[in-house]
């Protein structure tokens, strides 16, 4: 039984008590079964308004996945779990002035590039030890 529903059945009980409303407590009683008929409407209207609010939320969380996936596109594997590869920040820091830079993946395949707050020229040399880049590597000897 919800709210609504006790409210209900507790007004039908006091109808059939046939309170007098001349007398002290019948008239408190009577006030205090209206005041929680009003405070049961409004219980009622609220929860009304949380429901159509979480409908409409839930619309909006649909139309903003959609939204997403148009600019960002898809993921082949459908998780945002194992593909973060391109997410992947490394830091250095610079001989000269020693600031601390920041580089996505991309920008480290490039040779090199000049310091944002000196403008020494840093190159970039490392050797990966992952077993694609060894396997790239063998065939650019055998060629």
């Amino acid at each position: 039984m919800d709210i609504c529903e006790k409210i209900a059945y507790i007004k039908g009980l006091t109808e059939g008590l046939a309170l007098d409303d001349s007398t002290k407590e019948g008239k408190i009683l009577t006030a205090i079964i209206d005041l929680l008929g009003d405070i049961t409407e409004e219980i009622c209207e609220i929860e009304d308004g949380c429901d159509e609010l979480m409908e409409q939320l839930d619309a909006v969380d649909e139309d903003l996945s959609s939204v997403e996936d148009l600019i960002y596109g898809e993921d082949e594997c459908g998780c945002d779990d194992c593909c973060d590869d391109d997410d992947d920040v490394f830091e250095i820091e610079c001989p000269a002035c020693h600031d601390v830079i920041y580089l996505d993946g991309d920008m480290l395949e490039e040779d090199g590039m000049t310091c944002p707050n000196c403008g020494t020229e840093l190159e970039f040399d490392f050797d990966c030890d992952c077993d694609d880049c060894a396997e790239d590597a063998q065939e650019d000897t055998q060629d």
